[in-house]
């Protein structure tokens, strides 16, 4: 079984500029205020999602393992 991640999008920092879902479009969706949402805030882990999450130009996405809370992305400093 491949691990599980919470996704989170900090909708203070969200732009709104799209990105994620070009990245991932299974995966977040923009709302009519042009705010990113995980579809699906529990998912398997899953390249697309992390590519969402890295090409966020304000970094508003957060990954870290289901369970743990260990992040994912952004990575610990």
């Amino acid at each position: 079984m491949g691990d599980r991640w919470q996704v989170e999008v900090d909708r203070a920092v969200c732009i709104g500029s799209g990105m994620c879902v070009s990245h991932a479009p299974e995966g977040f969706k923009l709302d009519s205020a042009r705010q990113s949402h995980p579809v699906h805030p529990e998912t398997d882990a899953n390249e697309k999602v992390l590519a969402a999450a890295e090409g966020c130009p304000v970094e508003a996405i957060a990954i870290a393992l289901l369970g743990t809370g260990e992040p994912v992305f952004p990575p610990e400093e």
